[in-house]
């Protein structure tokens, strides 16, 4: 895709690549504000949302309404603390095991997964 060049769009991504926390729409609004202080909410979500759907990032879905979003468009893992809804990177191997048992039991096309795993992260969880 041909796009044109945008300086708002460039301060999102650079945004984006420092980060490791998977931030929200909001998160990355508050913070492109300061570089683009007439910045709308508005034009950060369509600014991540086209990144998303080119594949310059991912979205991160979790089922509660809010999206995050991953510069690291890698195949990976996440895990997402249960206390305070952090999402982390897991560092581990992603295999295609999963996918390729799914189609055994589908007539389907299985394309791939997305795979979270739910806990307490490091922060949230009682030192014993």
């Amino acid at each position: 895709m041909n796009l044109k060049h945008s300086r708002q769009r460039d301060s999102i991504l650079e945004f984006l690549a420092t980060r490791k926390d998977h931030p929200t729409a909001d998160t990355v609004y508050m913070n492109v504000r300061q570089s683009f202080p007439n910045i709308s909410l508005g034009t950060v979500y369509r600014n991540l949302t086209l990144l998303a759907d080119i594949g310059e990032i991912s979205r991160i879905r979790l089922g509660d309404g809010v999206d995050h979003f991953d510069y690291d468009t890698s195949p990976h893992y996440h895990f997402i603390c249960s206390e305070c809804g952090g999402v982390f990177d897991l560092n581990m191997e992603v295999t295609d095991t999963l996918t390729k048992a799914a189609q055994e039991n589908f007539e389907g096309k299985i394309e791939g997964h997305v795979t979270y795993f739910y806990g307490r992260c490091n922060n949230c969880n009682p030192k014993h």
